[in-house]
């Protein structure tokens, strides 16, 4: 895993720092150990939710939910409220950040870049391996929304995390084991007409022969994390492409990799947050990179989840312990998310699929997506504020909305806003190819993004 503590600057730099990341992060489980190793070589501490957490100005800290990560750097100055001690506040100036930072008499808000670590994959099921034609072959069970077509004929490992009996969890990869062969063109004639994928039949993995088996899939995982096969009692397992992330083009100007959606924006909001100066702070900068975002995000390290409203109310309550409940509100209602999640450029083959009149591009710089019917959480409140981390960083954004006919995603973006009431913007990078095992981006658009994202985060 990368620890550089230190965002690159220059293309070549990013793209490969990226690599690195995205090569390191084959899951949601194992994105969380990149980042929160990048977090610590920048020196932040990591905190357990179990424990009663005692937090100063000028600290920085993250904290983990099981494929989730969040991360903080609080304002440098003297905190009055906890010199005062829980039942008065400080008499020094008046505010609660007395030296640097804060809003006179106020508890500071929050600069919030939020992402998500999963990506669309197929899920290991549990069950024993099976024999089909002579072949070995797995259960596995569609995550997310992929392009399924774009996994067939890839050779594909296996990683997530394993849960032993002793309670314990460790990640697992596995190399390259599996591929979902397709039928030849010789035994269906009309596949160039459109293809048809049978979502249990024709999406199941093939791992061996049958009659060489050495060792069975579990036991691979096992081997591969180092722990007795017989100790594993569970397990999160996706499938991953193999293929190395790279440049490429006329003047290797693109980018392709599995997971841009949407590790690139995890990558830009961990490196922003590193490159962060707590001195300057007024608000409380906050990384969130939740999980389980491809399915809804109905889970507890999800953007439905309570994770960000438990870890922004003990931020407050730790920093100020005599602030109340009103304190946290007004927190809050002073605090702003940007949500980066991937979008799309208008893609030359396919005009018509677009807005007739907006026109994002490959290379245009981050989008700002909006959306009448909130899919997209984006006002013209967060609309000015993003304009303005954009001119600091001195980078370009364009407007990305749907063409009327076609169904629009959505993000963490509207679930963060109504969750805690924040101002939210949507925005992110725009890519080609989106859910396919590999995708493409302009490598001019991801150091934008992580320019903005710093500017944003900074203040």
């Amino acid at each position: 895993m990368s620890a550089s503590p230190v965002r690159p600057r220059t293309k070549t730099q990013v793209a490969a720092d990226l690599a690195d990341f995205i090569s390191s992060s084959p899951s949601s489980y194992h994105a969380t150990a990149t980042a929160a190793a990048r977090f610590e070589a920048a020196g932040f501490l990591q905190l357990d939710e179990r424990e009663k957490w005692s937090l100063e100005p000028g600290q920085s800290h993250y904290v983990i939910r099981d494929g989730a990560i969040i991360a903080w750097r609080t304002p440098a100055g003297k905190v009055g409220a906890s010199e005062a001690g829980a039942d008065e506040p400080s008499s020094d100036s008046g505010g609660l950040f007395s030296d640097s930072g804060g809003l006179p008499g106020t508890v500071p808000g929050f600069r919030v870049f939020g992402s998500h670590t999963d990506s669309p994959a197929f899920k290991l099921k549990p069950g024993e391996e099976f024999t089909t034609e002579g072949t070995r072959q797995i259960g596995v069970e569609i995550y997310g929304g992929p392009l399924l077509n774009s996994w067939l004929d890839r050779e594909l490992a296996l990683a997530g995390q394993l849960s032993l009996t002793d309670g314990s969890v460790v990640l697992a990869q596995t190399p390259p084991i599996a591929r979902i062969p397709q039928l030849a063109i010789h035994l269906d004639r009309q596949v160039n007409d459109g293809l048809t994928l049978d979502k249990q039949r024709h999406t199941t993995p093939i791992i061996g022969l049958a009659g060489l088996a050495e060792a069975d899939v579990i036991e691979i995982l096992a081997a591969s994390a180092e722990v007795d096969p017989e100790q594993v009692v569970g397990h999160d397992v996706y499938t991953i492409p193999v293929q190395s992330p790279g440049l490429f083009g006329a003047q290797e100007e693109f980018f392709a990799a599995p997971r841009l959606d949407n590790l690139l924006s995890v990558h830009a909001g961990v490196s922003a947050l590193v490159d962060v100066d707590a001195a300057s702070l007024d608000s409380v900068a906050l990384f969130a990179g939740f999980d389980h975002e491809e399915i809804g995000s109905s889970s507890r390290s999800g953007a439905c989840g309570p994770f960000l409203a438990d870890v922004t109310e003990r931020i407050i309550a730790s920093l100020f312990p005599g602030s109340t409940r009103s304190d946290y509100l007004a927190s809050l209602a002073s605090s702003i998310c940007v949500s980066s999640d991937a979008g799309h450029a208008a893609h030359p083959n396919y005009p018509e699929r677009h807005d007739p009149h907006v026109r994002p591009r490959l290379g245009g710089g981050p989008l700002l997506k909006l959306n009448a019917q909130q899919r997209y959480a984006t006002d013209a409140v967060g609309t000015a504020a993003w304009s303005q981390a954009c001119t600091a960083a001195g980078v370009e954004y364009q407007n990305f909305v749907s063409n009327n006919a076609m169904p629009c995603g959505s993000t963490i973006g509207p679930l963060t806003a109504t969750r805690l009431g924040m101002t939210t913007v949507d925005v992110g990078p725009a890519l080609y190819s989106m859910h396919s095992a590999r995708e493409m981006v302009a490598i001019e658009d991801v150091v934008a993004l992580g320019a903005a994202a710093k500017a944003f985060l900074q203040g």
